[in-house]
């Protein structure tokens, strides 16, 4: 179970992660992020899985999305300007995540129990 968690969190926390404290009010505008994007979450502290790649749709209010196989609940949200915070949980456990998209990529902080890393993003639609 932990395995599956870590996996999750790493690989969803990897495209999302963005800005500690980010305020973000109602309603959201479309964001120019819109689209499927495939994110690479590495550990760089704790036994957690080194590396995971997973699928996450951001939607065109910049709310995110799980766009693979595997269930998690995630939640959060990409501002205009690329900055967001995400969270994620599976199982009772959770992590969070922050950084910036821009452009066509991304890249940030997670961390989650005793496991930390970075998380790099690619667009691919």
């Amino acid at each position: 179970m932990k395995a599956a968690f870590v996996r999750g969190a790493v690989a969803a926390l990897a495209i999302v992660s963005i800005g500690t404290g980010m305020a973000m009010s109602a309603p959201a505008a479309k964001t120019s992020f819109d689209g499927t994007w495939s994110v690479v979450v590495v550990t760089e502290q704790g036994d957690c899985d080194r590396a995971y790649r997973y699928p996450i749709r951001i939607k065109n209010d910049g709310s995110l999305e799980n766009a693979g196989s595997t269930s998690f609940d995630i939640s959060g949200k990409v501002a205009s300007d690329g900055k967001l915070i995400v969270r994620l949980s599976y199982g009772g456990k959770s992590a969070t995540g922050q950084g910036r998209l821009s452009g066509a990529g991304g890249e940030g902080r997670w961390s989650g129990g005793s496991c930390a890393g970075v998380w790099t993003a690619e667009r691919r639609s």
